[in-house]
């Protein structure tokens, strides 16, 4: 694996870093940087099952950056390690910016579940609007219900349960899935009337907008519709 790779300029060190701090306010956890094609993915997790039992969606958030060359590489790496490394990153004379890669880590569950990369089916987009409301009413929920100081056990049931209810105008997608979207900044700066691209391959529902993408891995009992 590489142990560095580089940017093209500042300004994609700096998006980098603003994706993974809203990711490690959701889900103070890891990274999965894949490279290839000179391109960088980096999948985080926003929702996924803990335990055989447990129905939570599982539901990823996805920022792909250019790199100056080609580099293959495959690595999950803890997301404050790899922000230090981002932080350290300087440009050159050239303005480009070399990040060394964090050390990686090995007892990341959901990093094992990756997304196809290809045959995607378009769907008929769905609105911005449409997943902020979701959004909103289910942070409201979890708030109402998960008082301060309420156990592990009980916060995870109540996020489960909510995260997992379909959406609104959009019955064949967990309200995860909004809640991705409008935490990692999916929807910044977007118009209520904006319209947010809806792909299937497989058990897998991508929504996607500039900013970003969501991937959300539908269970066994939601693929037929």
């Amino acid at each position: 694996m590489s142990s560095t790779f580089t940017l093209p300029d500042a300004s994609a060190r700096d998006d980098l870093r603003t994706f993974l701090g809203r990711a490690q306010r959701v889900e103070d956890g890891s990274v999965r940087l894949i490279s290839t094609g000179g391109v960088l993915a980096a999948y985080v997790a926003v929702l996924y099952p803990i335990g055989l039992l447990d129905e939570t969606p599982t539901v990823l958030g996805l920022r792909t950056v250019a790199l100056v060359k080609p580099e293959d590489f495959d690595a999950v790496v803890p997301i404050q390690s790899f922000l230090h490394r981002l932080e350290l990153a300087t440009a050159d004379a050239d303005g480009r910016v070399e990040v060394a890669v964090p050390h990686e880590v090995a007892t990341v569950t959901w990093a094992g579940i990756s997304p196809p990369r290809g045959g995607w089916l378009t769907l008929d987009p769905t609105r911005a609007g449409v997943l902020e409301r979701n959004a909103k009413a289910g942070i409201e929920e979890v708030a109402a219900a998960v008082p301060t100081g309420t156990g592990a056990q009980l916060v995870q049931r109540v996020r489960t349960e909510v995260w997992g209810r379909p959406m609104d105008e959009l019955e064949h997608v967990p309200a995860g899935a909004a809640f991705a979207a409008v935490s990692l900044g999916f929807l910044g700066g977007s118009g209520a009337d904006d319209e947010v691209a809806i792909l299937e391959s497989g058990p897998w529902t991508r929504l996607s907008t500039p900013r970003g993408h969501v991937l959300v891995k539908r269970r066994a009992w939601t693929l037929a519709r």
